[in-house]
């Protein structure tokens, strides 16, 4: 029998099935027992009948009835056409716009599948497993929820009436092993000189923000930094979404944040999850993102001897990371001068490396910054470039050539290396 052929039969015993009463109470084996049963009902009614759709159930063989079953099987307990995306190990985002419209994320580059979900009413039994099993619920009243798979991808969903082209689901996974340093020198984003750099810029407990837009991978960059924290070391990570894979430290604790309820209770913030790692006796502490009111928390952190911790932010460069988390300052200290909040950040944080994405989507480190420290006079943060990417004349536009090079500006913020027995100069 031909797939498409196969195609059709799934997709009419999937459409019968989804209106069949609710089968979440049976078994697996209960359930495939039944989509057989429907099957077999099905071939039995088409006895005797002389249309070609008849005759074509009628020709099934044993493995094609098996491989139907299993199809509709997975369809309604499994991952359905997902499934099959999921598998591959190479996509990295999943972006489904309503049944038909399904986008992957493949080394950076964005592709349109060429399948699609039977019916609308099958995405949406997919989105409902996924949400119950998270403990969450989405519906009319409540249409855009947020939450993580156990393998650690990233959903986020948002249903009628907000999405007005159907279920919209947009799915981040990440590699089950952790990004590494070195695989940011293969992927070219940073060289082996750099990469020294910052492993002693880490272990010698320089506070460091990563920032960029999205998708220019601060999340895959904090990883690999935060494998430099040397092994002896109290480590606690705060998340939304867990994320980050640090394998080389025993004592590390693990944060995440939790939404509110139903009921609108039960909300713990990032801000709260600082707040308690504060009296959780923390060497360094890893925010994966700060977005908000928490940077005064974090910030606090920095300057009350957390040295060495790591963060990230939405910005467009170093000197815009700056201004961004004066904003999420304000967010939670409204009546803060500026002049304050500008001394609190020039005095927590010591660098910024800012990433971006660039036009044939490959993801690179475009500046390494130095915080000097708040100039009364200016009132501004004075900023010192150590590192910054220029592109070469090699480049097109399809395809972006250069190097993070070294600027002519020497260190001056040395003081941590010294203590931490690093006499050298970068």
């Amino acid at each position: 029998m031909t797939e498409q052929a196969m195609g059709e039969i799934t997709s009419r015993l999937k459409l019968e099935m989804q209106s069949h009463a609710d089968l979440t109470n049976l078994g697996d084996g209960e359930l495939q027992g039944v989509i057989a049963q429907t099957l077999t009902e099905k071939i039995d009614n088409a006895h005797g009948k002389l249309s070609d759709d008849y005759a074509e159930i009628l020709s099934l063989n044993f493995k094609e009835k098996t491989s139907i079953v299993k199809a509709v099987f997975d369809s309604i307990r499994g991952l359905g056409v997902l499934g099959s995306i999921i598998t591959d190990p190479d996509v990295t985002e999943i972006m489904i716009n309503g049944h038909k419209d399904i986008f992957v994320e493949k080394a950076g580059k964005l592709y349109k599948k060429d399948i699609q979900f039977e019916s609308r009413r099958e995405l949406e039994i997919i989105i409902t497993k996924f949400v119950s099993r998270a403990g969450r619920a989405v519906n009319e009243s409540q249409p855009i929820v947020d939450f993580r798979l156990e393998d650690g991808s990233r959903i986020n969903v948002v249903m009628q009436p907000i999405a007005l082209n159907g279920p919209i689901v947009t799915m981040r996974r990440f590699p089950k092993e952790a990004m590494t340093v070195e695989k940011l020198i293969e992927y070219g984003s940073i060289s082996e000189e750099v990469a020294e750099v910052l492993k002693l810029l880490v272990t010698s407990k320089y506070n460091i923000f990563v920032s960029g837009g999205t998708g220019s991978g601060k999340t895959t960059f904090l990883n690999a930094l935060s494998n430099f924290i040397p092994a002896d070391e109290r480590v606690i990570t705060i998340e939304d979404s867990a994320e980050l894979q640090i394998k080389n430290v025993d004592n590390l604790v693990k944060l995440e944040t939790r939404n509110a309820g139903a009921d609108g209770k039960g909300e713990i913030s990032i801000r709260d999850l600082i707040k308690s790692a504060l009296r959780m006796r923390p060497e360094r502490i890893v925010v994966g993102e700060v977005r908000g009111a928490e940077a005064l928390d974090m910030l606090q952190a920095m300057n009350t001897g957390h040295d060495g911790s790591l963060s990230t932010g939405h910005a467009n460069g170093a000197k815009d990371m700056l201004s961004r988390l004066e904003t999420m300052v304000l967010q939670g200290a409204a009546g803060l001068p500026l002049e304050a909040i500008r001394q609190q950040i020039a005095s927590a944080v010591d660098v910024i490396i800012h990433l971006s994405r660039l036009r044939d989507k490959s993801r690179k480190t475009m500046e390494i910054v130095e915080v000097l420290g708040y100039d009364a006079k200016t009132g501004q943060i004075n900023l010192n470039v150590l590192y910054e990417f220029k592109e070469s004349a090699e480049s097109t536009k399809s395809k972006v050539f250069g190097e993070l090079t070294r600027t002519q500006n020497p260190m001056t913020n040395t003081f941590k290396l010294k203590i931490a027995g690093a006499n050298i100069t970068i």
